[in-house]
């Protein structure tokens, strides 16, 4: 009979370790070739697990050609090559072991202010496991059909009724496409603008926005910023017929694009036929005056595709977001996009769709709000008493998880990064975000603050000031 010690699985579930330990025998040679495994019954009550696990881990070794089932015989093993070493594809991490791709290898910060993050903390876990389990008792065969493929009808509405109440963006659920994060949606987009197509982007920008659409293909051209967003006479000659930009609170800048700014770059999209990407990834979060009405809402002719996420307000591994494409657009996309099926799984569209229609995001952004126009006080507050506060400068519109400071020091950006990272501090700077060498961009951070509790910031600016030391 096979034996093995089930508490020495680790992090992995009963099914997957008894299938790794059976391949594990396999490709050893410790079960024969022909050799029986044991019925599915009489392992379960050996090993001290349900027969469901047995049959999974049995199944998953026939599907992947380890053994064979035999009718009213049961399973064999089947011939396979041999492993050269024992136990070594047992020795694989658990997902505690694994170190996170986009920072690996990272280590233990003191202070981070480089990595935007929301407090999860935050969110309310209790509502979202109630509507969970409601979708599960209530909706049945729906979460295992084929959704459509521009996402679920009903999310679809509950989306626009939002852009509508806080955003005074009106659309039809026709133009909304759901997709898993704003990086998907930007290959989406990508491939709608064509292998030829020159995009115009932001500089400073976030850099990934570049990455991701110049390894669609896109030709990217970094185009400066003035103080009121994108240059619209570099847009004009840069030979760019799209253009992808935040107008609502730009990253890392923040500035806010004015009416006559934005007026001139619809003119622009007009003029050219082109299109402008919004990427209104935070516009959420603002703590003074009104929201600032999407460039969409203002758009006449169908120039706009607006883009936004729920990565900001409810957490970034809530891998969903929205395009609203105007209608031009929207044919594009249904006549070369409209075969791929959506990306996000039903069960988590139907749960969102809940927790927009019954208030509960409603009220976790106001919560939000309260929470971080508080900590954003107290964040700036601690920089103004703090030992260096005659050397700082802070620019910041009310709005957001970050701000910039510029430091007035005769160290450049690579001295103090390197000071930091040698106490345990990781710091983010505005040179990283620019493709131009610009000597106003030195010495200026860019500091996201969510993550900064209120009882860290004594500790937070004693080392800030260790760093900052002439």
């Amino acid at each position: 009979m096979l034996t093995y010690s089930m508490e020495d699985r680790g992090g992995l579930t009963l099914y997957e370790y008894l299938y790794r330990r059976i391949r594990e025998d396999i490709l050893s040679g410790a079960l024969a070739v022909g050799e029986k495994l044991p019925s599915k019954r009489a392992l379960a009550a050996h090993l001290g697990v349900s027969i469901i696990t047995v049959e999974g881990a049995y199944q998953q070794l026939e599907a992947e050609g380890y053994v064979c089932a035999r009718p009213r015989s049961g399973f064999f093993v089947v011939q396979v090559a041999r492993s050269t070493a024992r136990g070594t594809l047992l020795a694989q991490p658990t997902t505690e072991d694994v170190p996170r791709v986009d920072t690996w290898p990272e280590p233990e910060w003191k202070l981070d202010l480089k990595t935007n993050r929301v407090d999860a903390a935050r969110f309310p876990l209790a509502a979202w496991a109630r509507l969970t389990r409601q979708v599960l008792a209530e909706e049945g065969a729906a979460i295992l059909s084929p959704l459509p493929n521009q996402g679920l009808l009903a999310l679809r509405r509950a989306i626009c009724a939002d852009l509508r109440d806080y955003r005074g963006l009106h659309a039809a659920p026709e133009q909304i496409v759901v997709g898993a994060g704003a990086e998907y949606l930007y290959i989406l987009l990508a491939q709608l603008l064509g292998r030829d197509a020159v995009l115009a982007v932001e500089d400073p920008g976030y850099q990934k926005i570049r990455q991701v659409y110049e390894n669609s293909g896109v030709r990217c051209v970094p185009l400066p910023l003035d103080g009121e967003g994108m240059n619209p006479a570099a847009l004009w000659t840069s030979g760019a017929r799209a253009a992808h930009l935040s107008p609502a609170h730009q990253y890392p800048t923040g500035l806010v694009t004015p009416i006559r700014r934005r007026q001139e770059l619809l003119h622009w999209a007009e003029e050219k036929d082109g299109v402008i990407i919004e990427d209104d990834y935070d516009s959420e979060l603002r703590f003074t005056g009104r929201p600032i009405p999407p460039l969409q809402s203002i758009d006449g002719g169908g120039r706009v595709a607006y883009l936004n996420t729920f990565s900001q307000t409810i957490a970034p591994s809530m891998r969903m977001g929205f395009a609203v494409l105007p209608p031009r657009l929207l044919e594009q996309y249904r006549q070369k996009l409209g075969f791929y099926a959506c990306t996000v799984p039903a069960t988590e569209q139907f749960v969102l769709t809940r927790f927009l229609e019954q208030g509960y995001y409603e009220r976790h952004l106001a919560r939000m709000r309260t929470e971080y126009r508080s900590r954003r006080a107290a964040v700036l507050e601690a920089f103004r008493r703090s030992l260096f506060a005659g050397r700082v400068h802070i620019a910041e519109q009310g709005a957001g998880l970050h701000f910039l400071l510029r430091l007035d020091t005769n160290r450049s950006d690579q001295e103090l990064d390197a000071r930091a990272r040698a106490m345990g501090v990781r710091l983010g700077f505005l040179s990283e975000y620019s493709q131009r060498r610009k000597a106003e961009f030195d010495h200026t951070l860019v500091v996201n603050y969510a993550g900064l509790e209120r009882n860290h910031l004594p500790q937070a600016m004693a080392l800030l000031a260790e760093i900052f030391a002439e």
